[in-house]
Parts: structure tokens; C-alpha cells; sequence
């Protein structure tokens, strides 16, 4: 069973960066998705940006142009570099990994991992941006 663990979540002021990086355990597969999703207090949970095994990449909309996401293979790590941070960019950001994924990379992070598919999520680490 893969692991995912988050790091690089914190507080910055409006107009900051934060890179997070999600590093998977095990061994890597040939066909994935792995990404990010946020959730606000209230709100519903939110597709950020995911890539897959191809280099494929999609963002949602509110994200798209300040967040960039990319993958190192030899780390099996994901990062997310956010940038122009904006107070309604706080939220717990998860890291989610599927494989083989299910979808194209545009609708996985549309709509979230698939419900029949093999998924993991990290514990999420949260990010809060200041006015």
C-alpha cells in the first residue's frame, strides 16, 4: 500500500510562495495520477492541480497561473509551487495518488480520484495566507 506524506504547508502573508511536496513510499508504478486537493472550513473539497504518469498536467481554475505542479521519478516526490498566494488560497491541502488511474489527469482533478479506482491520500498539511 502506498504512503503519501505532505510536508511544506505554513502561514504567509498575501502575495507570498510556498512550495509543498508530497513524497510517495513504495515502489512506483507505470500509470497514475497524483495530485492535490484542498479543503476549507465549510467549503467543499477542491481540485488544485494533478499530473500523471505521462507528464500530463491540469489545474483548477482559481490556481491556474500561480501554481505550478511538477514530479522528480528518482525521489518519488510531487511538488506544488504556489505562487501569488491569496487569502482564499487557505485551506488543508491532500495529497492524492491513483493508480492505475482511471481517468485523464483534467478530469481527476475535476472530480477527485475515481471511487472504484486504487487511491491514497496523505494526511494533508495545512496552508493559511494572510491579508
Amino acid at each position: 500500500q502506498v504512503q503519501l506524506v505532505e510536508s511544506g504547508g505554513g502561514s504567509v502573508q498575501a502575495g507570498g510562495s510556498l512550495r509543498l511536496s508530497c513524497t510517495a513510499s513504495g515502489t512506483a508504478k507505470n500509470n497514475y495520477c497524483v495530485g492535490w486537493f484542498r479543503q476549507a472550513p465549510g467549503k467543499a473539497r477542491e481540485g488544485v492541480a494533478g499530473i500523471n504518469s505521462d507528464g500530463y498536467t491540469s489545474y483548477g481554475s482559481s490556481v491556474k497561473g500561480r501554481f505550478t505542479i511538477s514530479k522528480d521519478n528518482a525521489r518519488n516526490t510531487v511538488y506544488l509551487q504556489m505562487n501569488s498566494l491569496v487569502p482564499e488560497d487557505t485551506a488543508m491541502y491532500y495529497c492524492a495518488a491513483e493508480s492505475p488511474c482511471l481517468n485523464s489527469i483534467s478530469t481527476w482533478v475535476f472530480l477527485g480520484p475515481h471511487e472504484y479506482g486504487t487511491h491514497t491520500w496523505g494526511k494533508g498539511t495545512q496552508v493559511t495566507i494572510s491579508s
